[in-house]
């Protein structure tokens, strides 16, 4: 038996062991996913027990070095526990913008002592980010960002507003694109820094949307004090953290075009709707439409496995992020329409604001092809650093 048949093993028994029957089931509503935070709320001791099971292993990120309390699995191992986890339906014991976003940048960019500082924090958990990127005037032409960051000596005094701030109103602390330097290129000038939310000047609007749910909010920072060891890499050099970081963001939205763990497929969602006939769906047409999604998610999941691997081989990520985010927006925004043929006038119930309804999320799926950079300048991407068209 080779070393990771060994280890294959040891995952399926503990996860057997360690993971509830509760969290093995599909997704019900907000609360349902656990966003961790120091004013988190758990839905139930399950929730807690898996989160901090999956945690004191290291496996909330099974690949991050092992000294800040990650799992320091290589990929062919996190490749397998993945697997085991998808074979009973396994939730993310934990959703969270630090794993996804921020802490990738602090391991590449934050200097030792900011890594020790807050890496254990995003695994384990206990600290909730939000990002401050976009602005009123400045959206997909981020780098016209005017929120500044002026140096008072020990500290720096922060004055703007950002939007389109995913859970300002429930984050502990931000990462936050601020211009420190107005004299040279508007890409210059730009420095990244990491703050907390409960700090003096901070305040959140929520922003509802069409689907009458409100993830997005106008933050607002009127004299806020940053700390200067709160600055992660050079000063007037957060450029370079911002396109870094926004290539992982833009792979988790992509994820969205994947099944979640414990969702049913769309044929046996189908079934009961609309009949089976032998096995297959009753309705050949809306048959044929699935099967050709299936075809594509398939494909994208193959895809997505192929770019994580040369990821973690080495090789980056770059401009594949803006494939993935592409091409998974679309996936989604289909698969809601799709689920909306499915439940025809039953899908229309609105339902409670929490519930993630059918027609709530067909309407928030909306916003996939914009946020975290539009569809239109992914394809500008994926034309200029993929295909090498002339500008």
């Amino acid at each position: 038996m080779t070393n990771l048949d060994e280890f294959r093993q040891e995952t399926r028994a503990w996860l057997d062991e360690h993971c509830p029957a509760s969290m093995r089931r599909p997704v019900k509503s907000d609360k349902d996913q656990c966003w961790g935070g120091r004013n988190w709320q758990f839905e139930s001791d399950d929730q807690r027990l898996w989160l901090e099971a999956m945690a004191e292993r290291g496996w909330t990120v099974p690949t991050w070095p092992i000294e800040y309390g990650g799992g320091g699995l290589s990929r062919e191992k996190a490749k397998i526990l993945q697997q085991e986890m998808a074979r009973i339906t396994a939730r993310r014991p934990l959703e969270s913008f630090g794993i996804d976003m921020l802490g990738p940048a602090l391991l590449k960019f934050a200097n030792e002592e900011q890594k020790q500082r807050f890496i254990p924090e995003i695994i384990r958990g206990e600290i909730r980010w939000c990002q401050g990127y976009s602005e009123p005037n400045a959206g997909s032409d981020l780098a016209s960002l005017q929120t500044r960051a002026e140096d008072r000596g020990d500290h720096y005094l922060v004055n703007g507003s950002k939007v389109w701030t995913s859970y300002a109103d429930k984050s502990d602390w931000i990462f936050c694109l601020v211009r420190t330097d107005s004299s040279g290129r508007k890409h210059d000038g730009i420095s990244f820094l990491l703050f907390d939310m409960a700090s003096p000047g901070v305040s959140t609007n929520p922003i509802k949307l069409i689907s009458g749910n409100s993830p997005f909010c106008e933050t607002v920072f009127e004299n806020v004090k940053v700390p200067k060891e709160n600055l992660i890499g050079e000063l007037n050099k957060g450029w370079s953290i911002a396109k870094y970081l926004l290539t992982h963001e833009r792979e988790m939205i992509g994820g969205f075009g994947l099944l979640r763990a414990g969702s049913e497929t769309l044929g046996h969602t189908a079934a009961p709707s609309v009949g089976a006939e032998g096995g297959r769906l009753a309705d050949s047409g809306l048959r044929a439409d699935i099967v050709s999604f299936e075809l594509d998610e398939m494909a994208f999941a193959a895809t997505v496995e192929r770019v994580v691997d040369e990821a973690k081989a080495g090789q980056g990520t770059g401009a594949a992020s803006s494939l993935l985010k592409l091409y998974g927006t679309e996936l989604n925004k289909s698969r809601t329409e799709l689920l909306m043929s499915i439940g025809g006038s039953k899908a229309l119930a609105w339902g409670d604001e929490n519930e993630m309804s059918t027609a709530r999320n067909w309407l928030r799926s909306k916003g996939n092809s914009i946020e975290g950079g539009t569809s239109e300048i992914q394809l500008n991407i994926i034309a200029k650093r993929i295909l090498g068209l002339p500008a």
